[in-house]
């Protein structure tokens, strides 16, 4: 028998390339692969597909708060017949137990493209999109409260601490750039409730955290060092890297942490570029509303541009988060619906247009995968008299993109726009067919932990095929 202590130990990558012949040779060999986008898969994640793919990458447009779903995507005349009456049927609780009556929506609906989809005043320039997007009218949620939503909407689970699926796709896919992270998320202003866990790696690797960016000029901090540091110095902090890899094994936190730093240092030259958008023409500026006199829409216009381009340079998973709008929280619309929903409206609806119309000119639309979607929706009924409470059972995300059946719409909710009916959808459901499109079987795409093979759909989640092309 053996106890184990003389058995061979397992070699990491920084040890590999101090003991390998020369040394120079391994890392000139794989500056080769990274150029190919082949090494930097094996070293930042699993980097294979399990079938073949239909989207290289996603783009997540996150409507923090909960845009209301009769209200923009989910049309139901019953509200107008029955506006200011108490509501005729069964109410759910609430999360703030203010209970008003049946309330109409404020804006018109019309049908749009040749898909005819309804979409209401709040979106025009959406609208024009109509015909590229497959709208789900049956989402559901198994919680009413941000923190807990917003948690399961992320990561698959409604607590804290767990991997945000942009850190599972970086795990399992990698990064299909050597210069910058797979998992980007790009913040307008609002962080969601709950804070940066919903971005974490939880129990995966830290390097498959995401990276948050600004849209500015400089989108991320210290991106230029306080002082130079001389080719000797680097060399110095090399060798004794080196030295203590000899002498101590090096466990995930670490090899983490010196990916992390490696990656910070590329970033340094790959970044200034990424984020200078005077490259871009007049009417690219104009389409994505970088003009528009609206501050927020000029900010979240950025964010989808600088999405686009991220997409042309490799990254993985991208993630847009709100911009702030004057006395607004979010899409949480408590009270004044028509004042929040409108200014949230104005603020995101000509960038999204503007992103799905530059992908689709560029060609890059058959491979990105757009997703809209809140934490959840909003009540039919009044908040108060003129707000409306949260409502996670049914509400209406829309899909575009790579391996989405355009012009379609798959659910719906019963007459007044709360509950799903028939079929639901739920959050694992998204993320299997998320996965699903990018080549990901999400039953396979485990990783031990807490004596479990723990994944991002748990034990459920089923692909949404009425949705695929």
């Amino acid at each position: 028998m053996h106890c184990g202590k003389f058995l061979p130990q397992p070699c990491s990558r920084r040890e590999f390339l101090s003991r390998s012949a020369g040394g120079v040779g391994a890392i000139a060999l794989e500056s080769l692969w990274a150029a190919e986008g082949w090494a930097k898969n094996q070293l930042s994640g699993l980097g294979q597909f399990h079938h073949a793919p239909r989207a290289k990458n996603i783009i997540f447009l996150y409507m923090d708060g909960g845009v209301s779903q009769v209200d923009s995507f989910d049309p139901k005349p019953r509200l107008t017949q029955e506006h200011g009456k108490p509501f005729p049927a069964r109410i759910e609780p609430t999360q703030f137990d203010s209970i008003g009556t049946t309330m109409a929506c404020p804006w018109k609906f019309s049908q749009h493209g040749e898909s005819g989809i309804w979409v209401s005043e709040l979106f025009p320039h959406v609208a024009t999109c109509a015909d590229k997007l497959a709208v789900v009218r049956n989402m559901v949620s198994q919680f009413s409260e941000h923190n807990s939503a917003n948690y399961f909407l992320h990561t698959g689970f409604g607590q804290a601490g767990l991997p945000s699926m942009g850190a599972w796709i970086s795990y399992g896919l990698g990064s299909a750039s050597a210069n910058l992270p797979a998992f980007i998320v790009i913040n307008g202003g609002l962080i969601p409730s709950g804070g940066m866990d919903n971005f974490s790696a939880g129990f995966l690797p830290a390097l498959h955290q995401g990276t948050i960016f600004k849209p500015q000029e400089i989108p991320i901090a210290n991106l230029k060092p306080p002082a130079p540091i001389s080719d000797e110095q680097r060399a110095l902090l090399r060798d004794l890297d080196i030295l203590v890899a000899e002498r101590f094994h090096h466990d995930d936190a670490v090899e983490s942490t010196i990916s992390n730093y490696e990656l910070a240092f590329r970033m340094q030259t790959t970044v200034p570029e990424l984020a200078d958008l005077s490259d871009e023409s007049a009417h690219t500026h104009r389409l994505y509303g970088l003009d528009a006199d609206f501050e927020p829409t000029q900010i979240f216009g950025r964010e989808c541009l600088l999405a686009r381009r991220m997409i042309e340079r490799g990254v993985r998973f991208i993630e847009l988060t709100c911009p702030q709008t004057p006395g607004n929280d979010r899409w949480d619309a408590h009270s004044d619906l028509k004042k929040n929903h409108s200014e949230n409206a104005l603020a995101t609806d000509q960038p999204i247009a503007g992103l799905l119309k530059d992908l689709d000119q560029r060609g890059l639309l058959e491979e990105t995968l757009v997703v809209w979607s809140g934490e959840f929706g909003r009540t039919p009924f009044a908040q108060g008299s003129n707000g409306r409470d949260h409502n996670p059972f049914g509400f209406t995300i829309w899909l575009a993109g790579a391996g989405i059946a355009a012009g379609t719409v798959y659910g719906e909710t019963d007459e007044f726009g709360y509950r799903a009916v028939g079929s639901e959808t739920t959050i694992h459901d998204l993320h299997a067919t998320m996965l699903h499109l990018l080549g990901v079987d999400h039953t396979r795409l485990t990783f031990r932990f807490g004596g479990r093979d723990m994944r991002l759909t748990d034990v459920h989640g089923k692909i949404v095929e009425p949705i695929l092309a």
